[in-house]
This record gives structure tokens, sequence and C-alpha cells, in this order.
């Protein structure tokens, strides 16, 4: 018996070696991995996983790092050569990456480290200053932590990688940025097609409404698509189709909103009574689009006017609507103009010793990854190819017919993003030094959109016993100062819900104003009305006389005075225009339009009277119901300012607002990518009840289960002792 039980210990000591063994081995060649941690910051997030399954072309990354470093920088390697390894996991064959040997080498391998870094510097690769410990002493080294990825004839770098933070979000945007079109364009499996409806009837009228041109516009229009089409590998499909059945026209004009044009008989010029149309249809898959080839605007004493599209300018709309479907288009609308804030200093102002002003680190941010584009509504329309058009601190009045363009650009899908101010701040002029500035309401015309919208902006300020806290100069008796008109956004005051929201734990708002939901105006059925930043429950008003000295700021005695306010929302689904059945507002006379009316002779004149005959008409001029869009509603500009945002954009602050323009492109995926690794992580805040409980159960009760745990080993290890006696006894 004793025998066997010795044979039987050796053969389960050389079955676990084997096993062991095999595991071993398993492990060698099966690539697996792991991650525990919450929001997954150790594996590829889906946007990186499709950026580079799309890859068409091989795309090579060389990196130089120097061997040997200390920690931190040791662990960051580590990451960089992990990560790399799960891009060429999913690359395949078009992903590759080499990591070169830039240390400092003795013997034969010197010189192939001497080209290795001359290789880097000829990428533009520097050695970079770290700081490291060595025998009880801080030192200074220079070492290579950059890569440089190369794509075809493009190359983009980073030439310091001191952190794994951010890390993943930085290759996958630089290669979303190299690689995005050719990919998006070589894997469309439907092709995009174009459908010019052109009637030939129209060039009977065409001279009595000033288009001279229209008969070739069809020409032009098909050369234009034709060489669109050569330089987007083929991917458009068109046709021209010649329609004057009024039934055919009736039918398009509600399904595509097609603009169509009647006319009656005009005997003296022998023109019977017709209809047609000019326009383009765009459609890929369920999206459709329609660009117009002839609008209709009203003018002062002028009247009706119709207008043409350049066929030069065709192209660049035609493809920033193509890219628009597929869902690759980069251009953002900025909106200029009407005391607007301005992406770049005042450069006079500057000299002359006053502030500058200007967006810098926003434009830098949203400009590495987007094409911003200044609209001003004085000059031109808002292009139908945006996917967004951004609006921030408007001061000055809108016209109605400026309002009409804004409407009517929500209603084809472009998405709005409003960053509001409810008030102009005054400064004292000179000789009223040490008066504080005035506080003039703002009212610039957009605030009744918003209201039809479903959104109410009030005049006034969000005060919070929840706010940033800075420390006070002595004369003002020191200590930490509370700034209760910059609230500490944290925890149940953000909506997290939202994809494009996980991971924003901490904002800090300044001059933020409260929102209110009008409920009348939305249709809880078309539009989904999503609130994403509150105040906490310790919040007030101020409104009528403001005055933001911390010095004369104290919350109210009473908690009953106090409650939480909304503050920023997101409407989403089909929006019903405010100019629905009113008359369309006339545009006001630009230098361009006064001048092509000071070029016209009387007999032009009299010809354009003619187009107000009885019965001439144009149909489908506005949209009166929207395609699907987002409107975004935040009441604190102050967000996009430079004080507020860091350059590198890895403040929740800079996450919140990126994370907010890639939801209104379509791109929730790099939003999601960049959340995740964010570092601010606020300590729950729980009662003085809730942390004594804590605190007495990591004192007390901690140590009594660990005891008790002990004991029931004790217990088990006993029993099974006594069963192992009993079964030898007998």
């Amino acid at each position: 018996m004793g025998n066997f039980s010795i044979k039987e210990k050796y053969f389960k000591f050389i079955l676990y070696l084997v096993i062991i063994g095999l595991v071993n081995i398993v492990g060698i060649t099966l690539f697996f991995r792991a991650d525990l941690t919450r929001d997954k910051i150790y594996s590829l997030s889906q946007a990186s996983q499709d950026v580079v399954e799309t890859l068409s072309e091989p795309l090579s990354i060389k990196v130089f790092f120097s061997k040997d470093l200390p920690a931190p920088h040791n662990n960051t390697e580590r990451y960089l050569r992990d990560l790399l390894e799960e891009y060429a996991a999913r690359g395949k064959k078009y992903f590759n990456y080499t990591f070169y040997n830039v240390t400092q080498e003795e013997g034969a391998l010197a010189q192939k480290s001497d080209e290795n870094r001359d290789m880097a510097k000829d990428y533009g690769i520097q050695p970079v200053q770290i700081r490291i410990m060595e025998n009880d002493e801080v030192k200074f080294k220079n070492a290579y932590m950059g890569l440089v990825i190369l794509h075809g004839d493009l190359m983009e770098k980073i030439e310091a990688i001191t952190s794994t933070n951010g890390l993943e979000y930085k290759l996958t945007t630089a290669i979303q940025k190299m690689n995005s079109k050719v990919s998006a364009l070589l894997r469309l499996k439907e092709k995009v097609n174009i459908t010019m409806y052109l009637s030939s009837s129209l060039n009977t009228i065409a001279p009595l409404i000033g288009l001279d041109q229209l008969p070739m516009l069809g020409k032009a229009v098909t050369d234009t698509i034709e060489n669109l089409n050569s330089k987007s590998l083929g991917i458009l499909d068109f046709k021209h189709i010649d329609i004057s059945d009024k039934n055919k026209l009736d039918a398009l004009g509600k399904k595509h909103d097609l603009m169509a044009l009647s006319w009656p008989a005009i005997p003296e010029k022998n023109i019977l009574p017709g209809i047609g149309a000019a326009g383009l249809v765009i459609e890929f898959k369920d999206k459709t689009t329609t660009l117009p080839l002839i609008s209709a605007m009203e003018l002062p004493i002028i009247g009706t006017t119709y207008q043409m599209a350049d066929p030069g300018a065709l192209e660049e709309e035609l493809n920033a609507i193509v890219e628009k479907l597929i869902g690759i288009n980069k251009d953002i609308g900025f909106l200029s103009g009407h005391g607007t804030h301005s992406l770049m200093p005042d450069r006079m102002a500057m000299m002359q010793g006053r502030p500058g002003g200007g967006l810098q680190a926003f434009n830098a941010l949203v400009s590495s990854r987007y094409s911003i584009k200044p609209i001003d509504l004085k000059d031109g329309a808002i292009p139908d190819g945006l996917n967004c058009l951004i609006i921030a601190r408007p001061t000055q009045k809108f016209s109605d017919y400026e309002l009409f363009q804004i409407d009517q650009a929500l209603m084809k899908g472009t998405n709005l993003a409003f960053f509001s101010d409810s008030f102009n701040e005054i400064m004292p002029q000179q000789g009223q030094m040490g008066m504080p500035p005035g506080y003039e309401p703002i009212d610039t015309g957009l605030e009744k959109l918003l209201t039809h919208y479903g959104i109410n902006i009030k005049k006034a300020y969000v005060l919070d016993k929840e706010s940033y806290k800075h420390q006070a100069p002595q004369n003002m008796g020191g200590g930490e100062q509370n700034i209760y008109f910059a609230p500490m956004l944290k925890e149940k005051s953000i909506n997290n819900t939202p994809g494009f929201m996980d991971n924003i734990k901490g904002l800090i708002a300044l001059q933020i104003s409260p929102l209110e939901l009008v409920h009348e105006n939305i249709d809880k059925d078309k539009v989904m009305a999503t609130k994403l930043l509150s105040s906490s429950d310790e919040s007030w008003l101020m409104e009528g006389m403001i005055n933001l000295n911390p010095m004369f700021i104290t919350p109210p005695e009473s908690k009953d005075e106090m409650k939480s306010y909304d503050l920023a929302y997101l409407l989403e689904g089909t929006f019903t225009s405010f100019f629905k059945g009113k008359t369309i507002p006339e545009k006001e006379l630009g230098e361009k339009d006064i001048k092509e009316d000071d070029g016209k002779n009387q007999d032009e004149k009299n010809q354009l009277e003619k187009n107000q005959l009885k019965g001439f008409t144009a149909r489908n001029t506005f949209l009166e119901t929207s395609k699907p869009a987002k409107l975004f509603v935040l009441p604190c500009s102050q967000m996009l300012e430079d004080n507020m945002l860091d350059p590198e954009g890895r403040t929740t602050n800079a996450t919140f607002i990126l994370n907010i323009i890639d939801h209104l492109n379509g791109d929730d995926k790099i939003a999601q990518l960049r959340s995740k690794q964010q570092t601010l992580n606020p300590i729950a805040q729980t009662t003085p009840f809730g942390r004594g409980i804590i605190k007495t159960f990591n004192i007390i009760a901690l140590p009594i289960l660990v005891i008790l745990f002990g004991l029931g080993v004790l217990a088990r290890r006993t029993s099974r002792k006594k069963k192992i006696a009993n079964r030898f006894k007998a």
C-alpha cells in the first residue's frame, strides 16, 4: 500500500511537470491577454480596429526608442510594443512595425546604432531629455522616444512618447488621417447615385428670369460630375432625366424636396404654360441629399430673383456632399461675423495692449482632425456638405434671412453646435477706473429659433456651492475662496449614458446660464432631448443686476432657495422649420447684389418685372421638415477659450468639447477612444455618517472577517485530517 502511494506521488509529479510544460508551450505559440481594467485601456478600441482593418495599402511604423530606460519610460516602451502588436494582428499584411536600436553601443553594434540614429534625425525624431535616479542622485539623460508612420507618400510622426496616456488616440487618428478617403472609396460596395433632374422646358423661360446661360447648364454639370468621378475611383453613377410631367414632378418634389417652377402662357412671347425642375439628387444607401441648380430669393425693391448654380464651384460642393454621405467628410463650418469668437487672436488689439481674444487652443485641437471653414452669412449660403456648423458666442443681431439660412441648414441635416453667452461684458471706459464691468443681455434673434426647436436660455448665471476654489490674496484675507460662478460639474451632474460622454467625470464651467426645455414645442415622437450637464442641488441664480465680484456673492441661507439647473442639452431627431407657414424673408442687399442690380439695363429690369406675372410660381423653395439632425446647446462660450482648454487636449474640458464635435460629425468611436484614458477620477461625495461607517468597517469589520476566514480554513483542515486518519485506521 505504501509503495503504491509513493509511485502515485511520483506519477502525479511527472504529470504536473508535463502539463506545466504544455501550458508554457501554448502560451508561447498562442497570443492571449485579458484586459481587466474597467475602461479597457489596454485593449484596442473599436475605432482603432476599424482604422487598421480598412488599410488598402501597406503602412509601416518605425520606432526609435532607447533601451534600458528607467521607470516609467520602460513601461511606456512595453505598452507601445503591445499596442503595435495588437494593431498588427488587426491590420495583417498591410500593417508592420520595426523597433530600431538607437542606444549607444560598443563593438560590432556601434555602427548599426549610429546609422539608426541618423535615420531618426532624417525623419525629424530628436532625442528628448529625461530625468533619472542613479545612486541616490537625480541625473538627466538624452533618450530617443519617437516614431514615424509611413503610408504611401504620406508621413506622420510623434516626436516624444513620454507617457502611455492618449497614445492609442494619437496613433489611430494619425493613421485615420492618412488612410481614410482612399480606403473608404475602395471598400464601398455600392455606388453613389447622382440624378440630375433638368427640364428642357425651362430653356423657353430662362431669358425671362435672368438665366440666359441655363441651356448650357446641363453640359457643364455633366462634365463636372465626370471629372469628380475620375477623382473618386469611379464610385459615382450619374444619369440625367428631362422631366416635364406634372404628376411625376409633384411626386419627386414631395420625395426629394426638388424645387419646381411653373408658369402660365405668355402669348406675346409664344410661350405655352409649363412646369420644370432643376436639381441634383444624391443618394447612397438610405441617405439622400438634394442640391438645387436654380434657387429663388426675395430681394428688396427687386422682388423675386433667380440664381443658377455656379458650375465652377459645383465640384467642391458635390465632393463635400458625397464624402458626407459615405461618412468621411471632415469639414466643419464655423460661423464668422455677428461678434462671434474668432479662431485667431486680434493682432492689432494685442499691439495696442488690449486682449487679443481668439480660440487658439480650440482651433488647434479641432484642426488636427477637421478642416474648419469660416461661414459668413452676408457673403454666401451655408454649404450642404457640412456635417456640423459651430456658432460660438454671437453678440450682434441676425437678420431674418440669416436666421432662415441657419434654419434651413438644420432642415437639410447639418448638425448645429451652439455655444452662447447670456450677457455681454462692458468694461469701464477710461476715467472710470475701479468701477465694476457692466453686463448687458445679448439678443441676437437666434433665441427665438432655439425656443421654437424646444430650448430656452434664461438670462441669468448659475451659481453653485460645488464650485472652483482659488487662493485669495493676503490683502483680502487669504485662504480659499469659492468662485461660485465657476461650477464644478461631477458625478450626478454629468450624464455618462451616451457613448461619447463615457468617462467624462469632471468639468469646470464659467459664467454658464440655465436651460429650460419648452416641452410644448418638442414632438416627443420625432425629437429626443438628452440632458448632458446640470448643476448640483446647491445652486441658485444671479439675474437682473449682475455683479461677479466673489467678495459680494454669498449663498442663500435657506436650502429651499437652491436647486439643480440644466446646463447642456442635445436634441436629435426630425425638427420643424421655424418658417413653416411663413413668408420666406427677404435677403438684405449686399454689395454683390447692388452691383448686379446697377449693371442691369432698363430692358432687363422690365423683364424682371414680368417675372411677377400671376401664376408664375416656385414650389419646394425651402424645407418645412428636417432630415435627421442634432442640435447641441451649451450656454457657456467660455468653455471654448484658451484658459479653459489645454493645448494637448487631455483635460476633461477639452475631451468633452472634442467629443461633442465628434458626435455631431458621426464619429462616436473616436470620441470613446479619446475618453477611455481620462485619468480624472474624483472621489465620490459621501456624508459624514457614510464616511464613519466606512471607517468603522475598515478598522473593525475587516479584521474580524479575516479572523473568521482563518478559523474556517483551520476547521476545514482539521476535518480533512480526521477523515484521512479514520480512513487509514479502517
